[in-house]
């Protein structure tokens, strides 16, 4: 699976304001129902989907990233966005440190393997530190999403 076919440029905040772990979610989800991926009623879903996730326990997973995910009955594919922060957020990750990048992402409801898949693919991908530093040193939703697709990241390391 490739990052870069779950979302388009429009769905990359590279400039995230919050600074708190659920002000952080509440942004994106936002920003998706900005950009008319969820309409309303699906938005207030998903938030309460992910604060009920959050509550078990933070989906920070270390080296400055964080996974938070929700399922829905309501859509039938992955809708996701990522947000990065410069000045790091303080999300409860594992490791105790700031993160910097939020890929956040509802799947539906019956499909738990394209969740595994998708959940392994953003994992794999931000577990390089040398794809985590050239995100964070791109200029522009467009480079960012480059970097997201493997042959991209290959060709430039």
């Amino acid at each position: 699976m490739k990052l870069s076919q779950l979302i388009s440029a429009d769905q990359i905040l590279p400039d995230m304001r919050a600074g708190e772990h659920w002000p952080a979610i509440v942004e994106l989800v936002e920003h998706l129902r900005h950009l008319g991926k969820i309409d309303s009623v699906l938005h207030d879903e998903i938030l309460e989907s992910l604060r009920v996730r959050e509550e078990l326990v933070s989906t920070g997973i270390g080296s400055g990233v964080a996974i938070p995910h929700a399922f829905s009955d309501n859509v039938d594919h992955v809708i996701a966005v990522l947000g990065r922060s410069t000045a790091g957020i303080d999300f409860e990750a594992l490791d105790g440190g700031p993160v910097h990048f939020v890929f956040l992402f509802i799947v539906p409801s019956k499909d738990h393997h394209l969740h595994l898949r998708t959940l392994a693919a953003i994992a794999k991908m931000f577990t390089n530190s040398g794809i985590r530093r050239r995100i964070g040193e791109a200029g522009t939703r467009e480079e960012i999403l480059a970097i997201l697709d493997p042959k991209a990241s290959r060709a430039a390391n």
